[in-house]
């Protein structure tokens, strides 16, 4: 009887000590920031968008996330104004991407 009881409590120790030696995970924050500036391109999310200009590539993914509302979404106001490219990638990745997400 003692035998069974020593291995019983034993076992249960074991048990619940094996949940203490693990660490936690933990879900990655929601409203993490995204770093300032360009993505490098590891980090930025791809799109088939083969065929079209560069410019118009970065666009559309900076649009699309931006509609997406992801940590990847930004608007590069000052290459927007100017590169007509970008601004055509940016406004159809936006409109595509938020109509969407609706």
């Amino acid at each position: 009887m003692r035998f069974m009881r020593f291995v019983t409590i034993s076992l249960v120790v074991f048990i619940f000590s094996g949940c203490t030696l693990m660490a936690p995970i933990m879900p990655p924050p929601e409203n993490e920031m995204r770093p300032a500036g360009s993505l490098p391109p590891s980090t930025r999310p791809t799109y088939n968008l083969s065929g079209y200009p560069a410019a118009t590539r970065e666009g559309y993914i900076d649009g699309c996330e931006t509609a997406k509302k992801t940590r990847y979404g930004q608007k590069d106001e000052a290459r927007y104004a100017s590169d007509g490219q970008y601004q055509m990638g940016w406004n159809d990745g936006f409109d595509l991407c938020q109509s969407r997400v609706k």
